[in-house]
């Protein structure tokens, strides 16, 4: 059986931020679903909830482990809510875990400045989209740069999604995932903030810094990024009995 690789985007982005891993997966005969979140992408007048992401990602996760062994990548907000799916008490369906620029525990005085800068800057005349664009265009390569915002930002999504993160023990979580487990971050993400203490908590757990990255890893280092995933399906076909799932 093929490994199959599910993809969790961040907050306020869709699944259409995936579209290079996407491609390239499927042009290796990779089997992958790139999910969107209540209130995000294709699903933006739904209401976000916690409970509703986590049984998105179940839904997306149980599915893909009908034709092979999963690897769940997440991002960001993503990558947060995919920490506690994995660690729960019963485990999920998951042989592995790329948890990607998402290494900062979201509670207390850090996530309430992070919310409040949020709403500062959604404040903004047109919503900050004006700098968010000029942003994207310096840092973006041309490959991703059209498929990161195309569908759509979830900006009014944003504070209650945030809001909900701080309910999620993820130390704990962390604690008990078994699978391989890859913290991927660029250089320069600001949320490489508990990095060190995510790697003591996750101590078999591997962790791969991008050099000359943001936060936004995925997109910025496409074939990078591609790479990687290639080496954690590489990892989990190695672990299989006699080669074979």
């Amino acid at each position: 059986m093929v490994v199959q690789v599910v993809l969790v985007h961040g907050i306020r982005t869709s699944a259409t931020m995936w579209r290079a891993q996407v491609a390239h997966l499927e042009a290796r005969g990779i089997g992958v679903t790139a999910v969107d979140l209540p209130g995000h992408g294709s699903r933006m007048s739904e209401e976000f909830t916690l409970a509703g992401a986590l049984e998105t990602i179940d839904g997306a996760v149980r599915d893909a482990a009908t034709r092979g062994p999963v690897l769940l990548s997440g991002h960001s907000m993503g990558g947060l809510v995919c920490i506690d799916y994995v660690g729960a008490t019963d485990p999920p369906p998951v042989a592995g875990f790329i948890a990607a620029s998402c290494t900062a525990v979201p509670r207390g005085i850090g996530l309430a400045t992070y919310r409040a800068l949020a709403r500062r800057f959604d404040a903004l005349p047109d919503r900050g989209m004006w700098l968010t664009n000029r942003v994207l265009d310096a840092t973006l390569p041309p490959e991703t740069r059209a498929d990161f915002g195309a569908g759509g930002y979830a900006f009014d999504t944003q504070d209650i999604a945030l809001k909900s993160l701080s309910v999620l023990d993820l130390l704990a979580a962390l604690h008990r995932i078994d699978v391989p487990l890859w913290f991927i971050n660029g250089q320069y993400d600001q949320l490489r903030v508990n990095e060190r203490l995510f790697l003591r908590v996750a101590q078999h757990a591997e962790l791969i810094v991008v050099p000359r990255t943001t936060h936004l890893v995925t997109a910025m280092r496409p074939r990078v990024f591609n790479a990687l995933l290639d080496v954690a399906i590489a990892t989990l076909d190695s672990r299989a009995p006699d080669g074979n799932w």
